[in-house]
C-alpha cells in the first residue's frame, strides 16, 4: 500500500513535534507498504499504524492532527483577526492578499514572505524594515503601513488596499498617455516622494508597477521593499557595488553601486516612467538586463518629443533634466521638479530645466566641446572660402588690369 499525502504530513508532524524516533516512524511505513488492500475504501493509515504500535498515544494524535489541518491552510489563513477573500498577486519575493481586518471591519491587503524566504534572516530582516520604512510615512499620495508581525510561521506586512490598478497594466497594453494626463500622475509621484525624502527614505525602485492608480483618480506610491535611509551607512556599505533596482527605470549611480544616492536616484526612475508614459516605449531597450543598463550609463537618450512630436519642448526638456546622466546636472530634489511640472501644466516654460540646460551648455563651451563645428559644417566652411577666395582673386586681377589700361591711356595724351 502506498502513502498518502495525509500520512506524510502526519509522519513528518509526529517527528517534528518529538511523539516518535525516525525509527518507529521507518518501521509503521515498512509495514504500510506491506499491508495487504483488504478494504480500498477504508485503508490502513500510517497514523493507525503508529497507534496500534504503540508508538503514540491518541491525545498525540489528535494533537498532530490539528497541526496537520493548520498547515493545510493557506498561509494568509493563519494570521489571526483577519479574513482572507483572495488573491491579489504575486511577486519575486511576497504574495499579496486582499483581506478584511475584522477588529475595524475595512479591507486591507497583507503582504506575505513564503516560508522559502522565512528561512533566511536577510530576507526577514528587509521584509521588516518595508514595514518599518512605510510606517514613518503618512501621505495620501503613499500606500499607508498597518501591521507587520509574524503568525504560524509566517511572516505579515499589513497595508491599504488600493482598489484599481497599476500604471503597468495601462503601459503594457500599449497605452500612449497624453501630456496632461502623463503630468498630472507624475506630479501625485513627485509630492510622495517630495514626502518620503524629507522623511530621510530614498525608495529606489520607482516603476509603473510600483505606482498605483484609484477610480478617483488619485495615485499611490507602493512598495518600499528597496527603501533605505540616507543615513543608513552601514546598509549603505553593506550593499557597495551592488545594483539595485529595475534595469529599464534604474538610475545610473544605482547601477555603479555607488554608496553616497540621494533623492536624485528617485527623480530619474521618476523621469524614466514619465519617459514610458509618454512615448510609449522604455528609454533604453535591450535584447538583455546588462546592456539596458549599459545603455543608461553610455548611450545618449533620445529626446521624447522626437519620438511624440506631439509633446511641447517644455514637457521634454523636464524629462531630459529628470534622466541626466550625471546626477548633479538633474533637478535637486522632488520640490524643484514640482516647480517645473507646475508651470508646464500651464503652458509656460520650465525655468529651472531651462537654467539646468543653459548651465550644462556653458560648461561644454568652457571645456572647447562645442567650439569645433562638426566635419560636415567644417567641410561646407572650407568650401565656402575657397569659392570666395577664387571671386576675390579675378575681381582684384580685373580691377589691376583696368589701372594699367588708364595708366596707358593717360600716357599716349
Amino acid at each position: 500500500m502506498s502513502e498518502t499525502n495525509y500520512d506524510s504530513i502526519f509522519g513528518k508532524l509526529a517527528i517534528e513535534q518529538g511523539y516518535c524516533t525516525e525509527e518507529e516512524l521507518s518501521h509503521c511505513r515498512k509495514q504500510l507498504r506491506h499491508q495487504p488492500q483488504e478494504n480500498p475504501e477504508n485503508p490502513v493509515t500510517l497514523e493507525q499504524l503508529l497507534l496500534s504500535n504503540r508508538f503514540i498515544t491518541p491525545s498525540q494524535a489528535r494533537r498532530i492532527k490539528e497541526s496537520a489541518k493548520e498547515s493545510s491552510k493557506s498561509p494568509a489563513e493563519q494570521i489571526p483577526g483577519y479574513k482572507i477573500i483572495g488573491k491579489l498577486g504575486a511577486g519575486a519575493m511576497a504574495i499579496v492578499y486582499k483581506a478584511k481586518q475584522l477588529s475595524l471591519d475595512r479591507i486591507v491587503a497583507v503582504k506575505i514572505l513564503p516560508r522559502r524566504f522565512s528561512e533566511n534572516p536577510d530576507y526577514v530582516q528587509r521584509f521588516y524594515k518595508e514595514g518599518k520604512a512605510a510606517a514613518k510615512l503618512n501621505h495620501n499620495n503613499i500606500v499607508a503601513a498597518y501591521d507587520v508581525g509574524e503568525a504560524g510561521g509566517y511572516h505579515y506586512f499589513v497595508m491599504e488596499y488600493v482598489e484599481g490598478k497599476t500604471l503597468y497594466e495601462d503601459l503594457s497594453k500599449g497605452k500612449i498617455f497624453s501630456e496632461e494626463e502623463a503630468i498630472g500622475i507624475i506630479t501625485q509621484v513627485a509630492r510622495a516622494l517630495a514626502h518620503a525624502h524629507a522623511r530621510g527614505l530614498i525608495h529606489r525602485d520607482v516603476k509603473p508597477k510600483n505606482i498605483m492608480i484609484n477610480p478617483a483618480g488619485i495615485v499611490k506610491l507602493a512598495d518600499l521593499g528597496l527603501a533605505r535611509a540616507t543615513d543608513d551607512v552601514q546598509l549603505a556599505k553593506s550593499e557597495a557595488g551592488k545594483a539595485f533596482g529595475t534595469p529599464y527605470y534604474i538610475s545610473p549611480e544605482q547601477i555603479r553601486g555607488e554608496i553616497d544616492i540621494d533623492a536624485r536616484s528617485d527623480i530619474y526612475s521618476l523621469g524614466a516612467t514619465f519617459y514610458h508614459m509618454v512615448t510609449g516605449r522604455v528609454p533604453f531597450d535591450a535584447s538583455t538586463p546588462a546592456d539596458v543598463m549599459r545603455k543608461h550609463l553610455k548611450e545618449p537618450l533620445v529626446p521624447p518629443d522626437h519620438i511624440n512630436t506631439l509633446l511641447s519642448a517644455g514637457v521634454s526638456e523636464v524629462i531630459e533634466v529628470m534622466m541626466a546622466k550625471q546626477k548633479q546636472e538633474r533637478y535637486a530634489s522632488a520640490e524643484e521638479l514640482l516647480t517645473d511640472l507646475d508651470a508646464v501644466s500651464k503652458g509656460e516654460p520650465p525655468l529651472r530645466a531651462r537654467k539646468k540646460f543653459n548651465i550644462s551648455s556653458l560648461g561644454e563651451l568652457q571645456q572647447g566641446q562645442l567650439i569645433e563645428p562638426d566635419s560636415e559644417e567644417k567641410i561646407h566652411y572650407e568650401q565656402v572660402i575657397s569659392k570666395y577666395k577664387v571671386i576675390i582673386t579675378v575681381l582684384t586681377s580685373v580691377i589691376a588690369v583696368l589701372i594699367l589700361l588708364v595708366i596707358f591711356i593717360f600716357a599716349l595724351k
